[in-house]
């Protein structure tokens, strides 16, 4: 019976051992012995003190940061239990670790060597600017900071960083601290490395970004996208519409949104070349122009090209139609787009035609002005008399001009009964001359046209054939009467 008992007692406490034994292995799980002194860790707040902040290191060893140092510039604590902190590690041993976003403060000419080596940043307060660069103040020693290593980009304004406090790394300290040489630069590169590793791994083609535009040169405009990290924009990328310098579009210092279309690595350089689109972060204008336009709608635009067969008249960045010659005018003739119009003008056009598909728009700018030959049959009823201009002649006959788009023939066969016939032969471009209308044909837009003295013609020959026939009655009165029938039919 005790040897019963004895044998259960051993196996509850192997069965104990064993429990304890998992309990231990997943506790040590996870845990990073290989934490040290310059390491920059992300530690989880999991309990805040009066004066102190203590981070789960992901060590059996929690860390303890004191709480004044991250305090923001209003000197309020802006974290709360669970907050995730990047930290650095300024000393550690089996009972502490000590946690500091920098070393600042009187921290002893030791912290200074202790930085160095273990790549520790430091507080510094720009106080003056010197020869090459800036005195900066490192717990309560003068330092230099070289104009190069005050940022990752070219400093062009160094009057902006006095009186400015940051975090820098200490690159060099010679005789006995006396000589300190500091670098923000390699702080800023270090504390961005995670991150602009990040933005690498996530750059793709087709993606949309922000970012700043820091040079416009001839070719296009070069634009960071993240610090250390730059993209071009190539002149034909800045608009949809035709420009001959990207300053028409985009101004430096400016915030934009830019599509990537390629990222490639350049040859012999461990750099990628990015090639941007602030146009296409917009999307396709043609995308959007059904929505836009309408047929029958009158707009003005700007033409852009000319070409012997017509003009293309930017309606919208990136959305172009096209007025072909035969739609340029109703008063003129058009043998080339040049004769109208030039590149520059604004018109004004009807739109007539929209294919989305083919990305075409047909406009007419004569219409947009308005047909002369509306009103025509009211405003040249048949029998006016009215004045004109030579147009040309042809052998069939004289072309007149009645007024801007609105042309009649006067027919050789017409002028022959004209009172002066010969003096309309002599007749040249330009020259003015009296006709009455005799027909007006809508369909075919034709007007006829007579001499406007050749009524007269008729009725004196009318009245001769009746005088030489009559036997009775006057000269005179015969003519008195001609006229006086003229006057009745008028």
């Amino acid at each position: 019976m005790n040897d019963q008992f004895d044998d259960e007692l051993e196996n509850t406490n192997n069965e104990d051992e064993e429990d304890f034994a998992k309990l231990l292995e997943s506790y040590d799980e996870g845990m990073n012995e290989e934490i040290q002194v310059g390491d920059k860790i992300k530690g989880k707040i999991i309990e805040i003190g009066m004066d102190s902040v203590f981070i789960n290191t992901g060590t059996k060893v929690d860390g303890v940061v004191e709480k004044k140092e991250l305090l923001n510039d209003d000197g309020e604590f802006p974290y709360a239990k669970g907050d995730v902190l990047d930290l650095y590690v300024v000393h550690s041993s089996e009972s502490e670790i000590r946690l500091s976003k920098s070393l600042s403060g009187d921290s002893g000419e030791q912290a200074l060597y202790d930085a160095q080596k273990n790549k520790i940043p430091v507080d510094g307060k720009v106080t003056e600017i010197c020869k090459g660069g800036f005195r900066v103040e490192i717990m309560k020693k003068s330092a230099f900071c070289p104009l190069s290593q005050m940022d990752l980009k070219f400093v062009t304004k160094p009057e902006d960083f006095v009186g400015n406090t940051y975090r820098f790394m200490i690159s060099r300290i010679e005789e006995n601290g006396r000589n300190i040489v500091v670098s923000r630069r390699n702080f800023m590169e270090m504390d961005l490395k995670d991150a602009r590793n990040q933005f690498l791994s996530d750059l793709a083609v087709d993606i949309i970004l922000e970012g700043h535009i820091i040079k416009l040169m001839d070719f296009g405009a070069f634009v960071e996208l993240f610090p250390g990290i730059e993209g071009m924009i190539h002149i034909s990328e800045l608009s949809w519409s035709r420009i001959d310098h990207p300053k028409e579009v985009v101004k430096e210092g400016e915030l934009v949104k830019v599509k990537v279309i390629k990222v490639e690595k350049q040859d012999s350089k461990n750099k990628l070349k990015i090639a941007l689109s602030l146009k296409q972060a917009g999307g396709d204008p043609w995308d959007t122009a059904i929505e836009k336009f309408a047929i029958g709608d009158m707009i003005k635009g700007r033409v852009t090209r000319c070409l012997d067969f017509g003009a293309f008249v930017e309606l919208a960045p990136g959305t172009e139609g096209l007025v072909h010659i035969s739609e340029m005018s109703y008063t003129k003739r058009v043998n080339k787009a040049q004769d109208v119009v030039s590149p520059g003008d604004m018109v004004s056009v009807l739109i007539k035609e929209i294919d989305p598909a083919k990305k075409r728009i047909s406009l007419s700018i004569k219409d947009a002005e308005g047909d002369p030959w509306i009103d025509v049959k009211d405003k040249y009823p048949a029998g006016k008399t009215v004045t004109g201009k030579v147009e040309r002649r042809e052998t069939f006959g004289l072309f007149v001009i009645l007024e801007p788009g609105i042309t009649g023939l006067l027919h050789k066969s017409k002028i022959s009964k004209a009172y002066d016939a010969s003096g309309i032969d002599k007749l040249k471009s330009g020259d003015e001359i009296h006709v009455q209308v005799e027909e007006v044909n809508m369909k075919d837009r034709r007007i006829t046209l007579v001499p406007a003295d050749a009524s007269d013609v008729e009725d004196w020959q009318s009245y001769k054939a009746d005088a030489s026939s009559s036997q009775t009655g006057s000269l005179g009165e015969k003519l008195q009467q001609a006229f006086r029938n003229k006057e009745k039919s008028k």
